[in-house]
């Protein structure tokens, strides 16, 4: 190897290791300026030394000067510190100063920067200031002034040596860089989809000895014998075909179950360096944390872990920056003054969940409410629903911007990002109590098990774990909620839309019974109309690639078993894209409509009901107003009528008993009957529906044209 290979090797290598020791100061500096026990001070402060020391040496090998000068300065300072005595802190600032100057130092050096005008280099002065100012302990004498630029690597004779060497009997980690395991688990994925594509070929050698035993029966003779012996050849090649499949599907396992173990990292590795962040947080907003994480040793996925980072460093920041109080607040709502923060990771099924939690003020819905309308944005009723606002951009509570809060986008960048590894993100809070964020991502990102769908005449994968259950909905299961359709499940509306409406295709020929998917995402449904359900089968998943990365609705390519492609769609932003989204003509048009229909109206205001009147009959509508449901049930009774639309409070009779006498009614249980009310609420909603309403409008928004739409579309 030349001697620009070699610097080069050398180089990576050192900047590898670097990531290590910067993780294991940031670590040890945070233990020790937690711990008063001199005994446990004594060993951090030897623990450090040692990673400054081999710090020093490792730049030593590779000529880097300054890194070598820095790490003799921090040694100088850590050598003056007698355990059991007031440190400075000044010392540790440093410390932390050093660790994030040496990390900045790897990040320069990986992109072939050069040193100079560094942060490392702004950190000498400080550093031999404080070194003079601690004590007098012995240091050995400086090394020469540095050259800031990496040069040709030393001959291996002036290389440190190590700590400790290993003895011949241990077995020495061998590092494999992640590019390689991407790779080897690609190939693996392609191994899987082969191994599919072999089942298929399998059923269709098995097909063919069927169709020839079919056609056998009907011959005699010399063409029957000849049948006879192509049958048995098939039936061979069918059997070995089986077998050659259970054994491709044995290796193909064993090797990606061992290609994903090698590709595995403790979940602590994801939160390396997060408490470093709750602290500097923390200290610099005059607060208290402490940070826990559970499931630490949980194996997750490389690639997962990476695209975690971000997310969790956003979560905690916003943690111990919007949610934590300040130590008096908490002393006078009767809580510890140190704030906590806890991280949690489980696994539950093929899902990965992780959960930000925090114990502090909760959310203020009242405070996101008026942020909401101040940017024009709709505000909805529900509490849980106005709490998801604060991942939409450009929504922050905070008073004043920071450098950690004010500016709209980190709870937004965290769901954008959490979507890229196909998971959602949910929040739920307590007042006065904490904040909790759970984030919900698959275990592997290179397979998946989809369902296949056909929408706008092209082919769509959807997770099938998203995918709650499939129906064939008739019109008499839709009903309208403030003119959006819903299939009524058992215990929720669901809204009801096509997915070529929300992709913005050509909607397909109109159904009399759709098939439809239920998709989810958290706590969040929806309905989506298909032309055509195909099959459920196992994919292998390839990224679109940096040009089509901020695709819409759209998360990768799954590579059929045939050696197609089909989009894979996103659930999160499908679900949240779907509500409110019409979906015109999901069923045909009745053939027969009468010229002039009855419609029957119950209002007990005179002025709403002038106002409703006048509109239903400058539609064409002949309408008979009524002053109660009492009234109009009798009216109904005597005259008939083709639809009903009626309030819900009311003298006598109110609209939800009017609705169950119109469904228990035999002559009348398939009216159309449409609620116009001012009672929003989701549980009042729901019982309309479940009387019977056919539609359920909404005053408060109320929209001429919603209920003119709706009795078109029930009439």
């Amino acid at each position: 190897m030349d001697k620009d290979r070699l610097a080069q090797a050398l180089m990576a290598t050192f900047l590898e290791e670097l990531e290590g020791h910067v993780a294991a100061l940031n670590r040890d500096l945070l233990a020790w300026e937690k711990t008063p026990q001199p005994g446990r001070v004594r060993e951090l402060l030897s623990t450090l030394l040692r990673t400054v020391h081999s710090v020093k040496g490792a730049s030593r090998a590779v000529s880097l000067g300054l890194v070598e000068l820095v790490c003799h300065r921090l040694e100088e300072v850590l050598a003056t510190v007698q355990p059991g005595q007031p440190v400075n802190p000044e010392v540790f600032e440093l410390g932390f100063a050093v660790a994030d100057a040496l990390d900045d130092a790897r990040q320069r050096l990986g992109r072939k920067q050069e040193l100079a005008g560094s942060p490392l280099e702004a950190l000498l002065p400080r550093l031999a200031a404080a070194a003079q100012g601690q004590g007098t302990a012995p240091v050995p004498p400086a090394p020469a002034a540095p050259a800031p630029t990496a040069q040709a690597p030393q001959a291996p004779e002036s290389r440190p040596e190590p700590v400790a060497e290993a003895s011949s009997a241990e077995a020495l980690p061998v590092r494999v860089s992640a590019q390689k395991l991407d790779a080897l688990l690609a190939r693996s994925g392609e191994l899987r989809v082969s191994s599919l594509r072999l089942d298929g070929r399998a059923e269709w050698a098995e097909s063919l000895r069927e169709e020839l035993s079919v056609l056998r029966a009907r011959l005699s003779g010399p063409e029957e014998a000849a049948a006879r012996r192509l049958e048995t050849r098939l039936s061979q090649l069918s059997r070995e075909l089986l077998a050659d499949r259970l054994a491709l599907s044995q290796t193909v396992s064993g090797l990606d179950e061992e290609v994903r173990r090698a590709r595995t990292l403790p979940f602590a590795e994801a939160c390396e360096g997060l408490e470093r962040t709750a602290r500097d947080v923390a200290r610099s907003a005059g607060k208290q944390v402490r940070l826990e994480i559970l499931g630490g040793s949980l194996e997750l996925d490389r690639s997962l872990l990476q695209g975690l980072r971000e997310p969790l460093l956003h979560l905690v920041r916003n943690a111990v920056a919007h949610g934590l109080e300040l130590p008096e607040e908490r002393t006078r709502a009767g809580k510890p003054a140190e704030g906590h923060v806890l991280l949690a990771a489980r696994i539950s099924g093929g899902r990965v969940q992780v959960s930000v939690e925090d114990d502090g003020r909760g959310l203020d819905l009242d405070a996101i409410r008026a942020k909401a309308e101040a940017q024009g944005w709709e505000v909805p009723e529900d509490a849980a629903a106005v709490a998801r606002l604060i991942f939409l951009q450009g929504l922050s509570t905070a008073l004043q911007v920071t450098s950690v809060s004010g500016r709209g986008v980190g709870l937004d960048v965290v769901r954008t990002q959490v979507e890229a590894l196909r998971g959602s993100v949910d929040v739920s809070f307590r007042p006065g109590a904490g904040t909790r964020f759970v984030l919900d991502v698959p275990l592997t990102l290179s397979t998946l098990r989809v369902l296949l769908v056909n929408a706008g005449g092209q082919t769509f994968a959807l997770p099938a774990e998203n995918v709650e259950r499939l129906l064939r909905l008739a019109p008499s299961e839709v009903r309208e909620v403030e003119g959006q359709q819903v299939w009524a499940a058992e215990d929720a509306l669901v809204p009801l839309t096509s997915l070529a409406s929300v992709l913005g295709m050509p909607p397909g020929a109109p159904l009399t019974r759709l098939p439809t998917v239920v998709l989810t995402s958290g706590p969040l449904h929806v309905a989506l109309g298909v032309d055509e359900v195909l099959a459920e089968q196992e994919v292998l998943v390839r990224g679109l690639g940096p040009r089509m990365r901020r695709t819409r609705y759209v998360s990768g390519a799954a590579v059929l078993p045939t050696g197609r492609m089909a989009l894979l769609l996103h659930p999160a932003s499908l679900v949240r894209a779907a509500e409110g989204v019409p979906a015109a003509s999901l069923f045909p048009a009745p053939a027969v409509q009468r010229a002039r229909q009855r419609i029957l109206l119950a209002e007990d205001s005179p002025t709403t009901r002038a106002l409703e009147q006048s509109l239903l009959e400058a539609a064409g509508y002949e309408v008979m107003a009524c002053a109660d449901g009492a009234e109009a049930w009798e009216r109904l009774q005597r005259i008939g009528a083709d639809a009903l639309v009626s309030d819900l409070e009311m003298p006598r009779m109110d609209g939800f008993e009017l609705t169950e006498a119109v469904r228990a009614s035999p002559r009348f249980s398939r009216l159309p009957v449409v609620l116009v009310t001012a009672r929003g609420r989701p549980e009042d909603k729901a019982r309309g529906l479940q009387v019977g309403a056919s539609a359920y409008l909404v005053k408060s928004a109320f929209d001429q044209t919603n209920l003119l739409e709706t009795l078109r579309r029930l009439l």
